[in-house]
Order: structure tokens, then sequence, then C-alpha cells
């Protein structure tokens, strides 16, 4: 018996929580046309180790033209190893369905901070509370699974907008 299945969807379950979502942002992406995702990325290694920041923004753009069922989504710029793309490629084969959609990552330098993940986020949440800033989200992770965090947040944007892209798309006539 083959029990290798577990172990990546243990594997795939313990990255997943690791990953946070610290600041959450609550608008539907475009139905139609590119969309640019700003975050804030807290990372650390562990323990007492510094702490990065970095800031950067994925980019969606989604099909100009209409694509086969079988078209892959394409991810630039988020993996640094092939462990962090191997949590991708469970995931796609599992339960996400991302149609023909292009992500890009673009990721600013990481500055180290002398705070704990928890300073650096509450730092973040008043800069962008002083600026009303509702489009940027903050996310923390492990600094080895830092593209994972970038993925989850894009996934989970993709995710929620859907019902509301579905809707655009019958009010507008392309669907029944």
């Amino acid at each position: 018996m083959d029990f290798d299945h577990y172990n990546h969807e243990d594997q795939f379950r313990s990255a997943w929580t690791a990953v946070t979502i610290e600041r959450p942002v609550h608008y539907s992406l475009f139905t139609f046309g590119d969309q640019d995702l700003p975050y804030f990325l807290v990372t650390h290694e562990g323990g007492d180790a510094m702490v990065t920041v970095r800031e950067g923004q994925v980019n969606i753009a989604k099909p100009r033209i209409i694509t086969p069922d079988t078209a892959h989504p394409e991810f630039r710029n988020f993996f640094e190893s092939e462990e962090e793309y191997g949590y991708v490629e469970f995931l796609m084969a599992r339960t996400a369905a991302f149609g023909n959609l292009r992500l890009t990552n673009n990721e600013g330098p990481a500055r180290i901070v002398t705070d704990t993940i928890e300073e650096a986020v509450a730092r973040l949440n008043r800069q962008l509370d002083d600026f009303e800033e509702e489009h940027t989200a903050i996310l923390s992770a492990p600094e080895e699974l830092a593209g994972f965090a970038v993925l989850k947040y894009a996934s989970d944007r993709v995710m929620s907008s859907a019902p509301g892209n579905v809707q655009e798309l019958r009010e507008r006539g392309f669907l029944p």
C-alpha cells in the first residue's frame, strides 16, 4: 500500500497553516482585465532569527481568448525551490482550478527589521491605516514558504471573487 499520498497531504496542510494572511483585503477582483494585488510579506527563519519585510504585488492577467479546459495557470517569480513548487502541484491537482490565468509576483528587496513578527505586522497595519489603504494585504510566513504565502494570498483572492465574477458574466449574457 502506498502511503506517500498521505505524506504529501500532511506536508501541504502543514505549509498551508504556517502561512497567515494577517490583514486580508475585502474587495472582489475584476471579472475582465488584469488586476494588481499589493502586499507586504513578513518572514522569519524561526526562533529568534531576524524578521524580514518585503513589499510586492501580484499581477493577475486573465486570458484574452477562450482557452481549452486543459490549459494550466502560469506562475512567474513565486518559487525558489522545487519543494515549494511541489505544494503548488498538490494544490492544483486536488482542489483549485485557475484556468489559464497568468500570475506574476513582483517583489521588492527584503529589508531586515529588529522586530518580532507581531511587532512588524502591527507597524505595517498602523502604516496602512494611517494612509487609509484598504487594498494592500499583510502576509506572514516562515522564510522557506515566502513564495507559497504569496500564492495562498492570490489564490484566496481568486476563489473569493469567483462567485461575483460568475454573476457578472451572467448579467452580461456570457453565461446562462
